[in-house]
């Protein structure tokens, strides 16, 4: 068996550390824009990761099987082998859905946010995401990365320029999780799978990096 140079292992290594501290990076600034503290946009940060590894049942409700003909070979795989029960699970996870959420109510009571101008930015998310999520068989549902966060960007930098990064992370946040999740029950039945989790993914789910991108792009 061939060996992995070792310049080659320092260049990998060192390419991963330079991808985190731009996460990392964009991150501090984020939650700058944000007003937070680093010892607050700390914990909100540990709390989200722990959070990730907790998923909440909400409910359960009838599903099609699973279209083994649409799925990658790998997925057709697993799923050939699990018993179908006719039902999916629907969980919410805390760190990718419950905590990004609740750092929305207090955004709103600690900026002073127009109400109207908050409706109207998080409308105008949730319609586009709810028009551009499609269904992913066997693995959940899907929408382009950087529409949701473009336009609550620039929903909130129109309607409330003063107040752009709070309104942006609200709008960004609970218009995926509005249009791209809980406006799409019939589509969580297509998907074929035993369970689905509402910011399943975490702190890497399209809901909270959806809001810190859109206070990036502000």
């Amino acid at each position: 068996m061939p060996k992995f140079p070792l310049r080659y292992i320092l260049l990998i290594a060192a390419f991963a550390m330079l991808l985190m501290s731009i996460q990392l990076g964009a991150l501090s600034v984020a939650f700058e824009k944000l007003d937070l503290s680093p010892d607050s946009a700390m914990l909100l940060f540990l709390t989200i990761l722990g959070g990730s590894l907790v998923n909440l049942p909400l409910f359960s409700m009838k599903s099609d099987p699973p279209n083994l003909e649409k799925m990658p070979p790998n997925l057709r795989e697993f799923y050939s082998e699990m018993p179908y029960t006719g039902s999916t699970v629907v969980l919410v996870n805390v760190g990718g859905c419950v905590v990004p959420a609740a750092f929305c109510l207090y955004l709103l009571v600690h900026h002073p946010l127009n109400l109207l101008y908050v409706m109207l930015a998080v409308a105008a998310v949730t319609l586009l995401c709810f028009k551009t999520t499609r269904t992913v068989p066997g693995i959940g549902l899907g929408a382009p990365m950087f529409l949701a966060p473009l336009a609550a960007a620039l929903a909130s930098t129109m309607l409330d320029p003063s107040n752009a990064a709070p309104l942006a992370f609200i709008s960004g946040t609970l218009g995926v999780l509005i249009g791209a999740d809980l406006l799409h029950p019939a589509d969580i039945r297509r998907l074929g799978t035993p369970f689905a989790s509402i910011g399943g993914a975490g702190s890497f789910d399209g809901i909270f990096i959806s809001g810190l991108v859109a206070v990036l792009l502000t």
